[in-house]
């Protein structure tokens, strides 16, 4: 079985993707230091999986204990980068941590796979790297435009340092663009923790049903959209992690056209933001308390995905719709609230 390296294999996406490794026949290392995350999830996972998964707790940002992990796994055949700072907000407050964080885990990484040989490389990127878009859906041909955030401007970066790497030859490279990744396993053993309140919709939206959160906004209701809110495309969690199996048996069979490719992940449907409310209403059968605000700063008005290239390339089709997803991340909320470890490792996360 190949070994793959997963980095932030206890977080949110990375988790997921373990099971679907485990699932698709792949070994898995995973590297997280836990700053932001709890070992809890990959407990999870083996009892979803049956298989256990060795983490190693190394800061990616020192170069020398990220290479002791190389040393002591020479079978590893592929990577999938996932550990970054990812709040939108806290990158505007804090922008060199964020450059620090997210690109010196990156150089250290691609050093690591040029020195010992790593054939295969999956990056986390994201829809941020388009900007505001010129029309709609988004395809991988549409430019890098302006980042709305230093955590935009570190997925670009992030992009362009791997597509002059790639140059090189020696490593087959897949940049993989998520849209709004949201959603729990169908098991509700693992899903999202937010740390602090949650900048993501649908964690908004499962913590203020389940009273975590006295209300919850709804930024902006005079957008040029069918009902005035803000349009995105929501793509569920394991979707997500499928894509990543499917990209890294693209790039061991090697069907590459060139050395760094570029997929979009989307459903390529965009759901305006009281859809989305309305479609977890439905499925939970609890009547939100919401409040429509003025607009927020930095959003756009719509960005949803054209993801042909995905399908035909990959063999990728989303599975869960979005009722699904909506379902699930109820469940995982729920769980949370009956779960005194689960509890304890999300308080943990505060500290």
């Amino acid at each position: 079985m190949p070994k793959i390296l997963v980095t932030g294999g206890c977080g949110y996406i990375g988790s997921h993707t373990i099971v679907d490794l485990f699932a698709n026949g792949f070994e898995v290392v995973s590297i997280d230091d836990n700053s932001r995350s709890s070992t809890y999830l990959l407990d999870a996972v083996e009892q979803i999986s049956g298989r256990k998964v060795k983490n190693y707790k190394v800061n990616l940002c020192s170069f020398d204990d990220t290479r002791a992990v190389f040393e002591e796994n020479p079978d590893i055949s592929g990577i999938i980068h996932f550990a970054a700072y990812k709040a939108v907000g806290e990158s505007v407050e804090k922008p060199l941590l964020y450059f620090e964080n997210n690109m010196v885990s990156l150089i250290n990484l691609l050093k690591c796979t040029r020195e010992f040989g790593i054939g295969q490389f999956v990056f986390s990127s994201s829809c941020t790297v388009y900007g505001t878009p010129d029309s709609m859906p988004v395809t991988e041909a549409a430019p890098r435009k302006q980042a709305e955030s230093p955590y935009g401007l570190t997925k670009q970066m992030g992009e362009e340092m791997i597509e002059e790497v790639a140059k090189l030859g020696t490593t087959r490279f897949i940049l993989l663009r998520y849209f709004n990744p949201v959603g729990a396993h169908p098991s509700a053993k693992i899903g999202e923790l937010p740390i602090g309140r949650p900048a993501n919709l649908v964690p908004a939206i499962t913590q203020t049903a389940i009273g975590k959160l006295p209300k919850m906004y709804v930024h902006g209701t005079d957008y040029d959209t069918r009902d005035g809110s803000c349009i995105r495309d929501f793509i569920h969690v394991c979707d997500i992690a499928h894509a990543h199996t499917l990209a890294l048996q693209f790039l061991i069979a090697k069907r590459n056209a060139s050395n760094c490719e570029v997929f979009n992940l989307g459903t390529g449907e965009g759901v305006t933001v009281l859809e989305a409310i309305q479609a977890f209403e439905k499925v939970s059968g609890t009547a939100l308390q919401y409040e429509k605000g003025p607009r927020r700063a930095g959003d756009i008005v719509a960005i949803f995905a054209n993801n042909e290239k995905a399908r035909q390339q990959l063999g990728w089709t989303p599975q869960f719709g979005l009722e699904d997803m909506m379902r699930t991340a109820w469940q995982w909320e729920l769980r949370i609230k009956t779960d005194e470890q689960l509890q304890n490792a999300q308080n943990a996360l505060l500290n």
